[in-house]
Formats: C-alpha cells, structure tokens, sequence
C-alpha cells in the first residue's frame, strides 16, 4: 500500500492544542477538506507510542513514511501541499499560479507576521498573561490538581514571556506591532466586503493562516479581542465561520481571477509591503552577514529584533517559488505586487 494511499484509508492523527493557532489552520483544513482526524491532546501521543517529532511544533502530524512506518511531521504549509497531492478534492491551494503566488504570500504573512501580534498581545499585557497562565496549561490537562495547575501557569508564563525575544516583540517594536494589527483588521473588514473569503468564494491555504492567528487574537487574548470587536466584528464573525467551512461546495469559478484583483485585496498585500517586506530583509541581511541583531525602520519606526533563522528560509521559499513561474505568469504576479512593498522581497 501507498504512502498517500494508507494516509487516506484511516483518520489521521495530529496533537496539539486549542491556544496553538497553528493547530486551528490545520484543524480548519481538515474540516473544509472532509479529511477524516484524530485530535490528540496532552500526553496521549506518548501513551499510544508515537513518535517524537525532531523539533516540537504544534501540531504534529503522524504519517507513515515510505516505508509505511509512522513519523512525526511539523510545519503547516508543507503539510497543506502535502495533502493536496493525498486528497484531490475540496483543494485549498488555488489552480491559477499568479493566483497560488499571491495566496502563498499572503499565508507566509500570516504564519510569520500575525503571529507576532498573536505571541505580543498574549505576554505583553496583564490581563492577556493572566488568562493565557490560567487556561493554557489546563488544556494539556484538564484533571490536574488546583495546585499543580497554578504552579505551571506560572512556569509557563515564565517561559513564554523570556521568549518574546524570539518573535521581536519588544518595547521598540510593540508600537509598530499593534499598529500593524490595527490595519490589518481595517483591510480584512473591507476585503470580507467583497468575497467571503480572502480567495474568493473559496477558502485557500491563506484564509486558513489568517484563520489561525485570528482565533486566538479575536476569540481568546483580551486585549486584541476588545480591539477587534470595536473595530472589526465582520472579522471576529468571520472567524467563526472559517472555523467549519465544510458546508461550502467550492467551484473553479469561485478562485479570484488575475484579471480581476479586488482592490481590497491589494490592501492587504499593502500592509504586507509595509510591514513585513522590510522585516524579511532586514533579517535576511543580518544572517548573512552573521549579525548579532536585526536592526531595521518599520512604518517610519525602529525595529530591533534577535535574527530569525526560520524566516530567512521564509524568503528564499519566497524567491523560489516567484523564480519558478513562467514568464507570463511571473510578469503578471509583479504587475499585481506593483507599489505594494511586496515588490521589495523580489530585488536582488
């Protein structure tokens, strides 16, 4: 039996946890896909024998491998592509590949750019780390003791606020950061305006990624919630939605058209350019020249971060894929990202 072939004869298996937004793009995928899944919290993975992913990321995915031996897979946006070949039906990846470009971009932002306001809001402000120390360990183990819980909400906490480093939340980019949110809620609530996804009637793989930060700083984290509500309840609503997508019956038809970019759209590749472009580079530069720190000016003010291997190879994804369309298709992808900032990523 087939690799693709035994994945798509049982459900598959994934743990992680409801405050992961990674976790929710998947498990959103699999929804809208009607890919069947085990969802597997806290230790249950030990307990059933499974095997230790090499880096911990949430989710992990157990698949077999050629051999048809199982192995723990991380990382959502290969998972996506790796299901599209196992599952023909109900695809989030769009056919058109000007159109695929855009949505890859689009959901490299969201993993690597929203989470940052995702991971800032949750352990920057008061009320949000209380909330998070309070219910995030308890997801991993709903029955523990009163005391033990409260002792790792405090561990946890902890950890992740030692970790903000990491993301580049800080008291220089905080500002840059929660501005960013801001207009990214402003330019999601005029795009949902016009589609009821960010690819058209359709959700693609970057629906799913916005999908998955929103959940936590629409539905979860205080701060960013209240933000939300006052600003933008159509996407707050629009989370809900994304959440089961399985009654939609997609067509060919439904996939935005390139000769047709909303504009709203480009309002979003927009914030894109003028936040995220500059980060990318300014990281990229400083691992190639072996710097200790990234340092950079954002939307007119000072960033300073710790470089980010991860995103560095973010981007030469990100040229690849660019490199590897056809003439046609490349000339129309750059007329499309003309004036957003997204053209900066591209210069040599």
């Amino acid at each position: 039996m087939g690799m693709e072939t035994e994945m798509t004869a049982t459900p598959l298996l994934l743990s992680g946890a409801p405050g992961s937004p990674y976790t929710r793009k998947m498990l959103a995928v699999l929804r809208y896909r009607l890919i069947p899944y085990r969802f597997l919290i806290g230790e249950t993975p030990a307990a059933l024998g499974l095997p230790k992913p090499k880096v911990q990321l949430l989710p992990t995915f157990y698949l077999p491998n050629d051999t048809g031996e199982m192995e723990a897979v991380v990382d959502s946006t290969p998972l996506i592509r790796r299901f599209e070949a196992a599952f023909p039906e109900r695809k989030i990846v769009p056919s058109d590949p000007v159109i695929e470009f855009l949505d890859y971009l689009l959901e490299d932002f969201a993993d690597e750019w929203l989470t940052k306001a995702m991971f800032h809001y949750r352990w920057y402000y008061k009320p949000d780390i209380d909330r998070a120390a309070a219910i995030l360990p308890r997801w991993r183990n709903v029955t523990q003791p009163e005391d033990e819980a409260l002792k790792m909400g405090e561990i946890f906490a902890d950890r992740q606020i030692k970790r903000l480093y990491v993301v580049g939340s800080n008291n220089v980019t905080a500002p840059v950061i929660e501005a960013s949110y801001l207009r990214l809620l402003d330019a999601l609530k005029a795009h949902l305006e016009t589609a009821p996804y960010i690819m058209g009637k359709r959700p693609g793989a970057s629906d799913f990624g916005f999908y998955g930060q929103l959940t936590q700083l629409t539905h979860f984290d205080p701060t960013p919630m209240e933000e939300t509500l006052i600003r933008a309840p159509r996407v707050f609503a629009w989370v809900d939605i994304v959440e089961d997508s399985s009654g939609v019956e997609p067509t060919e038809e439904d996939w935005i058209s390139r000769d047709a970019i909303p504009e709203t759209l480009k309002g979003l590749l927009n914030e894109v350019g003028r936040v995220y472009a500059p980060v990318m580079l300014a990281n990229a530069k400083a691992l190639m020249d072996g710097a200790e720190e990234v340092r950079t000016e954002v939307d007119g003010r000072e960033w300073v971060q710790q470089p980010f291997p991860y995103q560095g190879k973010c981007l030469a994804w990100l040229r690849e894929k660019r490199a590897a369309l056809s003439d046609t298709d490349r000339k129309a992808v750059d007329a499309i990202l003309k004036d957003t900032g997204c053209e900066t990523l591209f210069r040599e």
